[in-house]
């Protein structure tokens, strides 16, 4: 059975808590993002891969399949 993905996430801002439905990109992790209302950039939090799983309210792809994938889904690596 595979895992389903969900790729759509809420990303919201720690400065100004701009709230912002983005589309997770599948093939590649996103380390950097401006928020579209104060042009803050974020950057992911120490210990997470990208700013999904820091301020997304989904983490992404390979971090959410990393369970079916028995450790296998660490996100980024090569």
């Amino acid at each position: 059975m595979t895992a389903k993905v969900i790729l759509e996430s809420v990303l919201t801002c720690p400065e100004c808590g701009n709230r912002k439905m983005e589309t997770m990109p599948t093939n590649a992790c996103q380390w950097f993002y401006e928020c579209e209302q104060c042009h803050n950039v974020l950057k992911p939090k120490a210990g997470d891969c990208c700013v999904y799983c820091s301020y997304g309210s989904v983490p992404c792809p390979p971090i959410q399949l990393a369970p079916a994938q028995k450790g296998q889904g660490a996100c980024c690596s090569a």
